[in-house]
């Protein structure tokens, strides 16, 4: 019904529509719906590049799961700093999750992952982890190990001997590099191909030019980040070249 939740099959059949490159007013009118129910829908879950329906469902289930009596504790009702809104940064977190699950994250490591990097200080424990997710440190701890995994977390310890789990300036800058050198076994195996099938064959030429091809990126790449590296230490107050920028109050 036009009032009602999305159903699964709706939803499958916005991804059909997003696939075709359709209008979110002609998705809306196949499916009886306010065209600003599809442009919710689709900007809350990622967007109309990648959107997908299974994640969108998944995430409605799990906001309406979390939604508890104004009396309970929970992700919503925790304080939040600098004034923000607590509803818009919960709506926001669940839209992050969804972009970092249909990257390829599973759904506890991005959870886990948006938890970290939405927090000013950049750093939480196991149990800080568990209580805002409400989940248990058995989930955070599998996580964690394949965030770790995949180079997107680090551990350090505080001053009271804790754990604590770490997105800072490096990282990102980190696993772009090891993304860009894991394409090197790859290469080495398509230039091995290539020699085995024999030169100026039609086979080998096509290893070798997906070879050539994937050196190509991966030097890009790591050429990028080296270039772009100081961007991720950019402060509050500066510009993305470092440089100060005038407070409001400056003359």
């Amino acid at each position: 019904m036009p009032g009602g939740r999305l159903t699964q099959q709706e939803r499958q059949q916005i991804a059909l529509g997003l696939a075709d490159s359709l209008p979110y007013a002609e998705i809306a009118r196949r499916l009886d719906r306010p065209t600003s129910t599809i442009t919710r829908e689709v900007m809350r879950n990622g967007g109309p590049t990648v959107y997908r329906a299974d994640l969108a469902h998944r995430a409605t289930e799990h906001r309406t799961h979390r939604r508890r009596p104004a009396s309970s504790r929970g992700p919503e009702s925790v304080p939040q700093a600098h004034g923000r809104d607590a509803e818009a940064v919960a709506a926001y977190e669940e839209v992050f999750t969804t972009v970092l699950m249909a990257s390829g994250l599973p759904k506890m490591a991005a959870r886990v992952l948006t938890c970290l990097f939405t927090t000013d200080a950049g750093s939480l424990t196991a149990s800080q982890l568990a209580e805002r997710l409400q989940v248990s440190p058995a989930s955070i701890s599998k996580a964690i190990a394949f965030l770790e995994g995949q180079s997107l977390v680090r551990r350090e310890r505080d001053e009271r001997r804790r754990d604590r789990y770490v997105v800072d300036d490096e990282l990102f800058y980190q696993a772009t590099i090891a993304s860009a050198r894991s394409n090197d076994q790859l290469v080495a195996t398509a230039r091995q191909g290539a020699a085995v099938l024999g030169p100026h064959t039609p086979a080998a030429t096509r290893l070798e030019n997906i070879a050539r091809f994937l050196d190509f990126i991966s030097e890009s790449i790591t050429r990028a980040a080296e270039q772009a590296r100081e961007v991720l230490h950019t402060r509050p107050g500066t510009d993305s070249d470092g440089i100060a920028q005038p407070t409001p109050d400056a003359g």
